[in-house]
């Protein structure tokens, strides 16, 4: 039986908190907006295709927005969903690459061979070229397409950037994360490089400039020299609020009550980002977008709870199945929405935005066929019932497959071992194993030690290898009715093994040295050649050489490092 264990914690603590009143019509102390003339606004109401700017945020837990009841300040997020549609029923990947895959490619990660882990900095991979992205199809629509961010979606040869992916402009980073201001990225100890990006070259130049300041000021100066009459697509995938936690410090002032250092950082994080939204918002009523503009927020993925994020009250953090790893912050502010200043629970998930924003532009989605997502655009706005029924969150063939979990166990119809997770109508159904399970309060983040007793923990017991909740009754998850509900458990699991039909072979091949950021110039970036990387991909191991030439030119470079380092050394001795 579960057992349940919560105390020395006040729910009513948690919700009580204010936030500042701000003017969000005022640009804040994010950007400098570049001055030009004042245009009209145009037309509302598709006379045009809209303008579209698609707002991705890193890491940000479900309870860390002020309209979730958060102790953090939000208020320019607060009233752009207040004013729009909040999505309440809202789903997206519990990390970093299946979710922006999705989103680009609007297939499940079973369908483009991504569906386990990310991809990493020196794995010959990326999203498959064969895949029509989101802003190739804005393009054929005639978008603009600007991207602003972190890309996180592969770089090993030049065909994988985002500039060759349909974007116009590129300014961001290509992998997971780096830090701040400095811009490095260390992926293991030696392996460290710069990873700031310009189009298609590195931007050395903008070495120390705060991420979330420098990527609102360049869509203001998109915004400032592109013309209204013109339809763009700005995708801003901010870095902020993945680690690492730094902050201004005139930010982190405003939390300086807060006893828990990580939440403190944390916090001022996500209100530095919420100032970037306001200038953003700002910009576009300046140039004369907003009229015609469709502004989309969401998260990428669940907060990391020890690292300052809170997904409270729902159970779970990132990287998990959980509700709190795969339910997203998400909402729709635009004044084409026909029915605003209300509250959606219509299921949406992260997939349907290529769909729903392809057809806002007039596209054509004839030559796109499978994809997984939906158009969404009736249910958010005039509030029609969404054309979804069912998301499968995910089937990881590669994940740990759990101890206790059998073919026997899931009826002969799936191997319960392996890791997966899938909703149909109101149940939800997790198999292997889903992830860390607790539900976590937000003041007992990382206080190490002696917050533990905070913690409400649930144990199911060391043989569990199927959950099922009733997720519309349940949404915390706490009533596993496996056991109750055979026939629904049997249903789902059909599901899973029609979906598993579908998959394609996962894409996760081993990390080849020739990545190191020491062999480009100090910097991450594309370092194979077509020629070199076919039989690679598939997830076959890439050969030491190819060939006495290749191998002499890494011997060469590898070379002239050990000696620039030997000189700088004597230098310093």
């Amino acid at each position: 039986m579960a057992v349940y264990a919560l105390t020395g914690f006040s729910l009513v603590s948690l919700l009580s908190f204010g936030y500042l009143s701000w003017d969000w019509m005022k640009p804040g102390l994010v950007a400098d907006v570049p001055t030009g003339p004042l245009e009209k606004s145009l037309p509302p109401a598709f006379t045009r295709p809209p303008h579209i700017i698609f707002i991705l945020t890193d890491d940000q837990g479900y309870h860390d927005i002020g309209y979730h009841g958060s102790d953090i300040q939000t208020p320019t997020l607060d009233r752009l969903a207040a004013e729009g549609v909040k999505l309440e029923n809202y789903y997206i990947q519990p990390i970093c690459t299946p979710s922006r895959s999705q989103l680009i490619t609007g297939r499940y990660q079973i369908h483009t061979g991504l569906q386990h882990s990310i991809i990493r900095p020196r794995q010959p991979n990326c999203l498959p070229l064969d895949q029509v992205t989101l802003p190739q199809k804005l393009q054929e629509a005639g978008y603009s397409t600007h991207m602003v961010g972190k890309w996180h979606l592969g770089f090993y040869k030049k065909e994988c950037l985002p500039t060759r992916r349909g974007f116009d402009t590129f300014l961001g980073s290509l992998t997971g994360n780096v830090d701040y201001y400095t811009y490095d990225n260390c992926d293991g100890p030696g392996v460290c490089g710069y990873d700031l990006h310009e189009g298609e070259d590195v931007a050395w130049d903008q070495s120390g400039k705060y991420s979330t300041f420098l990527y609102a000021q360049r869509v203001s100066k998109i915004l400032a020299s592109h013309s209204p009459r013109e339809p763009i697509f700005i995708y801003v995938a901010f870095q902020a609020v993945h680690t690492p936690l730094q902050s201004p410090k005139e930010y982190i002032y405003r939390y300086r009550s807060m006893g828990n250092v990580a939440r403190r950082k944390y916090a001022a994080m996500v209100t530095c980002m919420d100032e970037a939204v306001k200038n953003i918002t700002w910009a576009l009523k300046k140039y004369g977008y907003y009229d015609n503009s469709v502004i989309v927020f969401s998260t990428d993925n669940g907060g990391q709870t020890f690292s300052g994020g809170s997904n409270w009250p729902l159970r779970g953090r990132k990287g998990t199945y959980w509700e709190g790893g795969v339910r997203g912050i998400g909402f729709v502010h635009s004044p084409l929405i026909k029915r605003k200043r209300r509250t959606s629970w219509a299921l949406v998930h992260i997939t349907d935005w290529y769909p729903t924003l392809v057809s806002l532009a007039r596209g054509n989605l004839s030559n796109v066929p499978g994809l997984d997502g939906y158009n969404v655009w009736p249910a958010i706005s005039e509030g029609k019932e969404s054309p979804r029924t069912e998301i499968l969150h995910n089937i990881d063939p590669l994940y740990n497959h759990a101890k206790y979990g059998s073919l026997e166990d899931g009826f002969g119809i799936w191997n319960t071992a392996v890791q997966a997770s899938i909703r149909v109508g109101e149940w939800k159904l997790l198999t292997g194993d889903p992830g860390y399970s607790d539900w976590i309060p937000p003041q007992t983040l990382t206080n190490f030690p002696g917050s533990w007793w905070n913690l409400e923990r649930l144990t199911d017991g060391p043989r569990k290898s199927v959950w099922l909740f009733n997720i519309t009754a349940d949404p915390y998850e706490r009533y596993d009715l496996s056991e109750q509900r055979p026939d629904v458990v049997r249903a789902l699991l059909l599901r899973l093994a029609y979906y598993n039909r579908t998959a394609i072979p996962v894409r996760y091949p081993a990390e080849n040295p020739r990545a190191h950021p020491d062999f480009n110039g100090g910097a991450w970036g594309p370092w194979a050649g077509e020629d070199d990387v076919e039989e690679w991909e598939g997830g076959r191991e890439p050969p030491k050489s190819r060939g006495k030439k290749k191998k002499c030119k890494i011997c060469k470079l590898r070379s002239f490092f050990r000696k620039l380092n030997t000189r700088l050394m004597s230098n310093r001795i």
